[in-house]
Order: structure tokens, then sequence, then C-alpha cells
């Protein structure tokens, strides 16, 4: 069951960037100044790329075939497109906990739980910050992550390749990290349906957040992503 101080909120269509962005950077005020309910909000973006805090123009190869949006979260170079759930995150770790090293491993526990639930075996690489699985014999990427925690509430959050056109993430090195492929549900010939992951990550969400708390980090600001 869902708590009430918690909207979970899913947007049909793709929604443009600039204003989601906008919105959730509202969002994650007013949940800081106690004015709103915490979200979680799952949605599709039209084709384009995000540049997190350390991406380098050399990890931009093709900057003129999709919009290219600077983002204040972790991480290097990120595609989004159809076929692609994302999820936003504001949630306030002021009241779960000031531990963003937890809150990152807890995210990346309920993603790779949730594609368990389809099937795929998913797991965490030492030292490679995002969800990973076997495509075709080799290691590849299925789910990343990129967050910021501002006022100790989260923005920005997670994105899982359901069914999207892979070769769109030929336009940048993805995460950074050119000798890893990325894949998807689809193309691992698995349920390629959006909304069956949105259902598997709703039935992990209550112990996600159980899992949230803790000792505090040293800096709740410190992005993560990848």
């Amino acid at each position: 069951m869902l708590s009430d101080d918690i909207e979970w909120r899913v947007s049909e269509g793709l929604l443009p960037y600039p204003e989601t962005l906008a919105e959730m950077e509202a969002r994650a005020a007013a949940v800081h100044e106690g004015k709103a309910r915490e979200l979680v909000w799952l949605l599709e973006h039209p084709p384009l790329y995000t540049a997190g805090t350390s991406a380098g123009p050399q990890d931009l190869i093709a900057p003129d075939r999709f919009p290219v949006y600077p983002v204040g979260r972790g991480g290097k170079y990120t595609y989004h497109g159809p076929g692609q759930r994302v999820g936003y995150l504001v949630l306030d770790l002021d009241r779960r906990g000031r531990d963003v090293r937890c809150f990152v491993h807890k995210l990346e526990t309920w993603l790779i739980g949730a594609l368990a639930d389809l099937g795929v075996e998913a797991w965490i690489a030492e030292g490679r910050v995002g969800v990973w699985t076997e495509a075709h014999d080799r290691e590849a990427k299925i789910g990343a992550i990129g967050v910021r925690v501002r006022r100790w509430v989260t923005l920005h959050g997670f994105s899982v390749n359901i069914a999207p056109d892979l070769s769109h993430f030929g336009g940048i090195v993805p995460c950074g990290l050119p000798d890893y492929p990325v894949t998807s549900l689809a193309d691992l010939g698995k349920v390629a349906e959006v909304k069956q992951f949105d259902d598997a990550l709703r039935s992990g969400f209550e112990a996600f957040l159980s899992g949230l708390g803790g000792a505090s980090a040293a800096d709740g600001r410190s992005p993560s992503g990848g």
C-alpha cells in the first residue's frame, strides 16, 4: 500500500525534457518546504542526450543528432528516448535517513529486483554505477542511475531500457564507458511492455523505502551517476 505522503505518477506520451526538469525541481523545493508530497514519476522522453556534471566533449560523438541538455545530476552522457522507462524520484532523505550512498545502493537493488521479476538477471558492477546484465555473451548495461541530492531532497533518478532504439546510443559514449554495450529487455528477448516493468517497480517499492535510513553520509549533495 503506497503511503499517502508519496505520489506515484505515471505519465503517458513523450514528455519534453526542459518542462519536466523544471517541474521536478519545483516539486523538490516544495517537498523541502513541507508544501508538497514526495514523488515517484515514471515517464518517457523524446530522443535526447543529457550531460551530467562529469560529461566531457570527447564522449559526445554526434552533437547534432538529438538535443543535448546539461543537467545537475552526476555522471556523464546519457540517452533518453521512446521505449525507455525513466523514473524521477523526489524523496526527502531528511526524514528517510541522510545517507546518499545507501539511497543509491537501494535504488540499484530495487531496479535489479524489478528486472528479476521479468526474467532478467542483473547486477551491480564494481567501479561502474548502474545496472548490468549479460547480452550476446557480453556484459552490457541495461539501466543507468544519475541522482542529485539538494537540501536532502533527491532529484533525477534512473532509466531502464525496455524497448528503445539502441542505435540512438551511438551518438554518445554512454556513461563514459566505451568498452561496454547497452542492451534492453527487447534485445534480450524478454517482455517489452513498459507497464509490466512499472508493475514490477511498484511491487518492490515498499521494500526499497524500508531499506532507506542509517547514519548520514559525509555530504548529502554529492551526485552519483552512470
